[in-house]
C-alpha cells in the first residue's frame, strides 16, 4: 500500500532543493526532536482530563494508561513540569512508539488526524530549528561580556518553543524556506511590507508613529507571509525588522517592537489582530500603567505607542514599546523562557530568589483585581550586571482577567476594558494566574517538578496569608489543557485540567 510521505521527508526535500547544506545536521536533529515532541505529549496524555483515557495506574516501570477501548498505553512516570526530553518511547498494546506523529494517529481519537498532522511537522520543524543552531554556551553572569547585545537576541535563543505544548514548535503553512526566511529560531531580518491606507479609513487607537506616515495616509506594517499568502498582494516598501518568539512580532532595530496580523495557527490557536483589539488598545494601556504604578517597582508594563487596521483583522498593526526600555544600564532584559538559556535557574538560590520576585508581584496584582497571563512570553525578568532579578516587565495585556469587584476596592475603575476579560469568578481569575504564572513561568525556568517545588517553598515562607496564597497552597494547580484543546476543534476558549500541586504538604 502507498504511503503519502511524512512531515519529516516532506522537510527533507524542500531542504534538499533551498539550503542542502543543512541536511546531515537535520537528519541527526530527527531522534531529539521526535523525542522532545513525544515528552510533551505523554505529560498531556498522563495529566489531562482526556475523555477516552478510562484510568490511570502506577506500573513497576512507569504508569499504564488504561483507554475506555480496552487499549494499555504504558510509558515512563511523567513528572509534569519537566521540560528536557526523557521520553523516548511508549508502548501502546506491547507495540513500541518513538514517533508522537504515528502513535497519535494509531490512537484513533476523535480529531487525532489533524492533529497528529501538527505534530509531525512540529517535529520536523523543530529538527530544522536545532539544526541551524550554531554551539554556543549557556549565558553565565561570570561571562557578561557573551550576552545577548539586544532584546531580539534573547528571544532569538528560544528553539524549541513552547516547553509543555505538544504543538511546540509547529509551523504550519509555512514552507521551508519561509521557515528559514521568518521564523525567529533561525535568526533572520525580516522585511515588513507598507501598505498606505487613507488615515480616514483607518480605525486607530493610541498615537499611530509619525515614521509609519505618509501624509494623509497611514502607512501600516504588514508581514510578507501575510502579503502573499493572505493579502496576496505585493508590499514594496520595506523595514528591515528582528523575529521575536511570537513570530508575528518584530523588533525594529533601535526602536520599538511590531505586531502584525499572521493569520496562521501557532501552538493553539489561529492569531490575529482583531477589531476590537485594536479599538481597546489604548485604554489597556493606560490601565497597564495604572497597574504598574501600585507594584512599587516590582513590575513595569510595555505601552502600546498606537494601533491601527483598515477594519479587517488582516490587515492591521500595533506598536509597542520594547521592554528594553525598562533596563538600566548594564541590565538585561529578556522573557523568562530564555532563562533556560542561560545557566541562572541552575543555582536554587537564584530559583527561589526570581520565584519570590514573580509570586510577590503576581499575588499583589491578584489582590488588586488583575491576573495577568505571565508565561515565558508574556513575563520578562530585568537582570544586573551580576544576573540578580531585579524586577519584571509584562507586555500583551490582551489577555489578562480583570475583576471589578475587586479592583473597586482598591479605587480602581474598569471602565473602557473588553468585556471578554471582565470577570469576577475567583476560579477564573486564580486559574489565570497560577496556571501562567507557576504552571508555565516558574516551572520553565525549574524545569522540573523537584526544582520548582525547592523554589516555591523558599519563596512562599514570607508572603502575605492571603485567600489567593492560601489556594495556591491547598488546591490543585490549574494549566490549560493543550493537548485536549487541540483535539477538541468545536470547542471554543481555553480548556482546563490539574496538575499535581508541587507546594502540598510543604508549606505549613
Amino acid at each position: 500500500m502507498h504511503r503519502p510521505p511524512t512531515a519529516e521527508a516532506e522537510v527533507a526535500g524542500e531542504l534538499a532543493t533551498v539550503r542542502p547544506g543543512l541536511l546531515p545536521r537535520y537528519a541527526a536533529e530527527l531522534p531529539g526532536a521526535r523525542a522532545a515532541v513525544l515528552s510533551r505529549l505523554w505529560r498531556a496524555l498522563v495529566h489531562e482530563p482526556l475523555p477516552w483515557v478510562e484510568r490511570r495506574e502506577p506500573a513497576r516501570e512507569g504508569i499504564v494508561l488504561r483507554l475506555l477501548d480496552g487499549r494499555r498505553l504504558h510509558g515512563p512516570a511523567a513528572d509534569p513540569y519537566r521540560t528536557d526530553a526523557y521520553v523516548a518511547e511508549v508502548r501502546l498494546d506491547g507495540v513500541p512508539y518513538g514517533d508522537p506523529a504515528r502513535l497519535t494517529a494509531d490512537l484513533a481519537l476523535p480529531h487525532a488526524a489533524g492533529f497528529a498532522a501538527e505534530l509531525g511537522h512540529g517535529v520536523a520543524s523543530l529538527a530544522l530549528a536545532r539544526a541551524g543552531q550554531d554551539d554556543r554556551r549557556p549565558a553565565s553572569a561570570d561571562h557578561p561580556d557573551e550576552w545577548p547585545a539586544h532584546d531580539w537576541e534573547w528571544e532569538q535563543r528560544v528553539v524549541d518553543g513552547h516547553p509543555f505544548h505538544p504543538n511546540c514548535r509547529s509551523r504550519p503553512g509555512f514552507s521551508v524556506a519561509e521557515q528559514l526566511a521568518y521564523a525567529p529560531e533561525h535568526r533572520p531580518v525580516v522585511g515588513l511590507g507598507l501598505v498606505p491606507v487613507p488615515a480616514a479609513r483607518c480605525l486607530t487607537s493610541g498615537e499611530w508613529p509619525a515614521h509609519l506616515r505618509d501624509g494623509a495616509r497611514m502607512l501600516l506594517p504588514v508581514h510578507p507571509w501575510q502579503a502573499a499568502h493572505v493579502l496576496k498582494r505585493p508590499c514594496d516598501a520595506r523595514l528591515a525588522a528582528h523575529p521575536l518568539m511570537s513570530l508575528r512580532t518584530l523588533a525594529l532595530p533601535g526602536g520599538p517592537h511590531v505586531k502584525t496580523a499572521l493569520s496562521t495557527r501557532l501552538t493553539s490557536s489561529v492569531r490575529d489582530i482583531s477589531v476590537a483589539s485594536v479599538t481597546a488598545s489604548a485604554a489597556l494601556s493606560a490601565f497597564g500603567q495604572e497597574l504598574a504604578a501600585r507594584t512599587d517597582g516590582l513590575l513595569c508594563v510595555t505601552r502600546t505607542l498606537g494601533a491601527a487596521t483598515d477594519g479587517s483583522p488582516d490587515l492591521a498593526a500595533v506598536v509597542r514599546e520594547s521592554p528594553a526600555a525598562y533596563a538600566a544600564p548594564g541590565e538585561h532584559v529578556l522573557p523568562v523562557a530564555a532563562l533556560a538559556t542561560t545557566a541562572l535557574p541552575r543555582s536554587a538560590a537564584w530559583l527561589a530568589a526570581f520565584a519570590r520576585l514573580a509570586l510577590t508581584a503576581g499575588l499583589r496584582l491578584l489582590e488588586l483585581g488583575v491576573a495577568l497571563e505571565a508565561h515565558g512570553q508574556n513575563l520578562l525578568v530585568v537582570l544586573d550586571p551580576a544576573g540578580t532579578p531585579r524586577r519584571l516587565v509584562y507586555r500583551d495585556l490582551a489577555d489578562i482577567r480583570v475583576g471589578p469587584a475587586r479592583l473597586a476596592r482598591h479605587g480602581i475603575a474598569a471602565s473602557g476594558l473588553p468585556g471578554r476579560i471582565v470577570t469576577d469568578d475567583e476560579r477564573a481569575l486564580r486559574r489565570k494566574l497560577f496556571g501562567s504564572l507557576v504552571g508555565g513561568a516558574l516551572a520553565t525556568a525549574a524545569g522540573s517538578g523537584p526544582a520548582l517545588r525547592d523554589a516555591l517553598e523558599t519563596a512562599v515562607r514570607d508572603l502575605p496569608r492571603t485567600p489567593d496564597l492560601v489556594a495556591l497552597l491547598e488546591e490543585p494547580l490549574p494549566v490549560k489543557a493543550l493537548a485536549l484543546m487541540r483535539l477538541s476543534p468545536g470547542t471554543s476558549g481555553d480548556l482546563w485540567g490539574e496538575l499535581p500541586n508541587p507546594l502540598h504538604g510543604a508549606v505549613r
